[in-house]
């Protein structure tokens, strides 16, 4: 995965970690759908797949790859006792 778009990854997992009450503040509101471990789990990803996908446009001018979503897929996977640290 190229460096630039790793690093602004890291830096949406630190942001997202960081934004734990408008997380929970997010889930509470969708508390009806879901509020599962799993859900909460899926917003975060989501945050942080929308930020691979921009930044992946924005600095290759060009969607992901299938390698590098690959790879994208495998970072989330590491970062993952990061992310439960959530809830």
């Amino acid at each position: 995965m190229n460096e630039n778009i790793l690093r602004k990854l890291e830096q949406k997992i630190q942001d997202t970690i960081s934004s734990k009450d408008e997380i929970k503040q997010l889930i509470e509101s969708l508390s009806t759908i879901d509020s599962s471990r799993p859900f909460v789990l899926g917003i975060a990803v989501g945050r942080i797949y929308n930020a691979f996908f921009y930044q992946s446009k924005r600095i290759l001018n060009r969607e992901p790859t299938k390698q590098e979503f690959d790879e994208f897929l495998e970072f989330i996977k590491n970062k993952k006792s990061d992310l439960e640290n959530l809830w």
